[in-house]
């Protein structure tokens, strides 16, 4: 992430106002704040859920409103969508992408070291992601991180993104035997975005990395009870000329009977990409099973708006 207009001064006898994200504590500005995957965002947010532009804080006078620049994935605002502009209170929590993001009125005067970046590492003993500031591994305890630039330094560009990939996958296993979820958030995160800009350069795709991160994704999505994670992999495999494994749609099928409202769009457009492509003789039982998913959404969950599109 980063801030362009964080930590400007603002005007005497006026609240403060400051982001909460992970460990970063983000001073809010008078006038418009942007957040969205833009670079030329005020708050640029690396998700691939996130729409280039997704929403605008502005802060005028005491009062800071919060808009929806008409998302792809839209704005929660306390675990509720919000289509209106909606002034925020203190210990509001808005949701873009997966990212959960803290609104705090704040006493003191903006902090000028906030930090406008963050940096996970990823312990050498464990794997476990944690900030670079924390210094070492809370889960081990452990100082020796592993270094993804020197590790995939001596490989070409493909062959360094993956490595990155792969060690993401390690590392969100074990987040996800631990239950660990804001550490399963933070992986996908970085994980996604970059097998998205994969695809958007037209790198070819390791398939047997991409369906252990669907996967991994999709299961997270049923161990939050929140179907974002679900969303994604049912688009990404209409991004690449791949058949989805057969252990994937089964998971596919855990999340359409979970949640069938959130699915039934994704699922539809994903099984009528799956009948255009030219399937090996040992994909037919992977796309079988996916018409038998597609099947199973119930009739009235087809009439509700996509997530994704």
């Amino acid at each position: 992430m980063q801030s362009g207009l964080f930590g400007l001064a603002q005007e005497n006898g006026l609240a403060r106002y400051r982001l909460r994200f992970l460990l970063q504590e983000f001073d809010l500005p008078r006038g418009a704040t942007i957040l969205g995957r833009s670079s030329d965002c005020h708050v640029t947010i690396e998700d691939p859920l996130v729409s280039r532009h997704h929403a605008r804080i502005v802060l005028d006078g005491d009062r800071a409103v919060l808009y929806d620049l008409n998302s792809r994935n839209g704005v929660k605002l306390n675990g509720h969508g919000i289509k209106e502009p909606t002034e925020l209170k203190d210990g509001d929590r808005l949701r873009i992408g997966t990212q959960e993001l803290v609104f705090c009125r704040v006493e003191s005067a903006p902090n000028a070291s906030a930090k406008t970046t963050g940096f996970l590492r990823h312990c050498a003993r464990c794997r476990m992601p944690y900030p670079q500031e924390a210094g070492a591994c809370p889960n081990c305890g452990a100082t020796e991180a592993l270094d993804e630039e020197t590790l995939s330094g001596q490989f070409g560009a493909a062959a360094q993104a993956i490595w990155s990939v792969q060690l993401f996958l390690e590392v969100l296993e074990r987040a996800l035997s631990l239950q660990r979820f804001e550490d399963v958030n933070r992986i996908l995160r970085r994980a996604t975005v970059q097998v998205e800009e994969r695809i958007a350069r037209g790198d070819p795709i390791d398939g047997a990395q991409l369906a252990k991160l669907a996967d991994g994704a999709a299961r997270a999505s049923v161990s939050l009870g929140d179907p974002t994670w679900g969303q994604w992999v049912a688009q990404v495999y209409r991004r690449v000329p791949l058949v989805m494994p057969e252990q994937v749609v089964e998971r596919l099928g855990e999340l359409v009977a979970r949640f069938p409202t959130d699915m039934a769009d994704s699922v539809e457009k994903l099984a009528a990409y799956a009948r255009t492509l030219r399937p090996a003789p040992d994909e037919a039982a992977a796309l079988a099973a996916l018409e038998r998913v597609r099947s199973s959404v119930p009739p009235l969950a087809h009439a509700a708006k996509p997530v994704l599109s």
